[in-house]
């Protein structure tokens, strides 16, 4: 769909999806859906890049059905409040926000994930499979963040302070950029799989309060965490890299 006319049995305070729109550009500007494709598990933090019809292709579900879905939630078309941060505020942001959470969630999820694999593992082998790719994805994010707050934000703060390109020890803000993607990459993966083994964080009609809980808390995690990896690859990253480019032009 690329007519942008409000079709006359669409109500007018709802906005027209672009089938051509990546995901990453369809969150900013739209944040409202966020939840609408986490539940479509369409991937707009890793696969940003994609477009609407690439990803509904992708993952296999109707184009069509998604757009009606999409267009049947009323949006503000205006983007988050974080979009519009600069550079050295939104790697604050990301860092008081994401970090924050990430730095309390993992040791206290994978304290439960062992607790309840511990106990329910034997009648529920899969819980085992649970804590062990949680295991890995919290050896993954825990240096991830240190990386990020040590070496790659106290540069784009520099960035962001400077009258001309700084000089970094790694040479250019993509390299230390690529690998962090990369590692997003990863954490993706193994969030996906966290997902399909615990059958879309559904808890079986047996399971205790903690087992109901280690269930919620990673569903909760999954989207943090794809926010956070949406804000940096599609906004902090981009940006950093543009100014960078620019200065060094100049």
């Amino acid at each position: 769909m690329t007519d942008n006319q409000t079709p006359d049995n669409q109500p007018s305070d709802h906005a027209v999806i672009d089938d051509q729109i990546t995901l990453g550009d369809l969150i900013v500007q739209y944040p409202e859906l966020t939840s609408t494709l986490e539940a479509l598990n369409l991937d707009y933090c890793c696969g940003g890049q994609q477009t609407l019809t690439a990803a509904c292709s992708v993952a296999g579900i109707d184009l069509a059905t998604t757009l009606e879905t999409l267009n049947a939630t009323p949006l503000v078309a205006e983007p988050a409040e974080w979009a519009s941060l600069d550079m050295a505020a939104l790697a604050d942001h990301v860092e008081t926000v994401h970090h924050a959470y990430l730095h309390d969630a993992l040791p206290r999820l994978g304290d439960l994930a062992e607790k309840v694999a511990g106990v329910h593992g034997e009648n529920h082998p899969e819980l085992i499979h649970v804590q062990q790719t949680y295991a890995a994805l919290r050896s993954d994010l825990e240096p991830h963040l240190m990386k990020e707050e040590r070496v790659l934000f106290p540069m784009i703060r520099e960035l962001a302070a400077a009258t001309s390109a700084p000089s970094f020890h790694c040479g250019t803000l993509a390299n230390p950029i690529s690998a962090m993607a990369f590692e997003h990459e990863q954490a993706g993966e193994l969030l996906a799989r966290l997902r399909q083994l615990t059958d879309d964080y559904t808890a079986p009609s047996d399971a205790c309060g903690s087992y109901r809980a280690l269930y919620s808390g990673l569903a909760e995690l999954e989207t943090d965490t794809h926010h956070h990896i949406h804000k940096e690859n599609h906004v902090l990253f981009p940006n950093a890299m543009r100014q960078e480019q620019a200065m060094s032009q100049g």
